[in-house]
């Protein structure tokens, strides 16, 4: 699957990914309406508007982007609707050929681990058959239990042929409590940084490796260094935008060829028409500003190169 990511970013000359992160606010009034005259105010409304209005955004940029990334908290705040929109939203995504990247942050150790692992990017066995679940092609994970908590991870990578990517420097202002400790003359995320270099290397595409990397936007200097810790891995980076990170400041996360790091932006398109710079757009052609504010993202990064 990291191949196809590869290729994807370079048909579309696209290294970001739209995070699909709704909150019920941010749904404008008429798909609102329109759910809660179908289901009523309840947990099948709010997960119905939220699913249309994804599928809007997804309609008016599929074609110009190689990935998606849904946070499954703000489906799951919804209960068993909210995870079948979760479920839904993937699977559409994937019918439009996008690259799917579950952030679902799973870790834990042993059954439960290899049972996340199955949920997200495997297949669950039931009697003689066998079942894909939420069938994302990327998985979130976070390392804090160690090499027990990733091991079931990189074996459904290698089933599967898919990826994960490790949290290890997050675009969060409270992140350096913990991630910036120096622990025996280096910072945590640079330890954590070289073990996702290690088990990286068991999980080769023809590049790069299955196993990718969470380094924020909003730390440039950290990014630099977390680049030659891992050379083969990519670098999915938070923050750009809503939490201040800058193209410019993207510069140390890729390497020389354009390549090596995909930029997550989830309010700053979703919720493009709420901008005043789109504004003109309005609530009803809210996904026009969102492709919009795609068009602009990626000008704005390839500027950089």
């Amino acid at each position: 699957m990291i191949n196809k990511l590869v290729e994807k970013i370079k048909k579309t000359n696209a290294p970001i990914v739209v995070g699909l992160d709704p909150m019920l606010d941010y749904v404008p009034e008429h798909i609102k309406k329109k759910a809660f005259e179908e289901h009523g105010e309840t947990l099948e409304g709010a997960a119905e508007a939220i699913w249309q209005y994804n599928k809007g955004i997804v309609d008016t940029t599929y074609d110009i982007i190689p990935a998606v990334k849904p946070q499954i908290a703000m489906y799951e705040q919804f209960g068993i609707p909210g995870l079948e929109a979760y479920k839904k939203t993937v699977d559409y995504c994937k019918s439009k050929d996008l690259v799917v990247i579950g952030d679902v942050k799973r870790g834990d150790i042993g059954s439960t681990s290899a049972a996340y692992a199955t949920a997200h990017l495997g297949k669950v066995k039931v009697g003689s058959k066998e079942y894909s679940l939420f069938d994302e092609d990327f998985a979130t994970v976070n390392p804090y239990l160690g090499t027990d908590g990733i091991k079931p991870f990189l074996d459904e990578c290698k089933k599967e042929k898919k990826g994960i990517f490790i949290l290890v420097k997050t675009s969060n202002p409270s992140s350096g409590e913990f991630q910036d400790r120096i622990i025996d003359g280096k910072p945590l995320y640079e330890w954590v940084g070289e073990h996702v270099d290690k088990w990286g290397s068991e999980v080769m595409g023809d590049k790069y490796s299955y196993v990718g990397a969470v380094v924020g936007a909003t730390y440039p200097k950290m990014g630099e260094v977390l680049r030659k810790v891992m050379p083969k891995s990519f670098i999915l980076v938070p923050g750009y935008g809503a939490q201040g990170g800058t193209a410019e400041g993207l510069k140390p996360y890729f390497n020389e060829d354009g390549l090596g790091a995909i930029v997550n932006s989830s309010r700053g398109i979703i919720c493009a028409y709420k901008n005043e710079h789109y504004k003109e757009f309005g609530e009803l052609n809210y996904a026009d500003a969102s492709r919009k504010a795609v068009e602009d993202m990626i000008a704005d990064i390839n500027s950089i190169f």
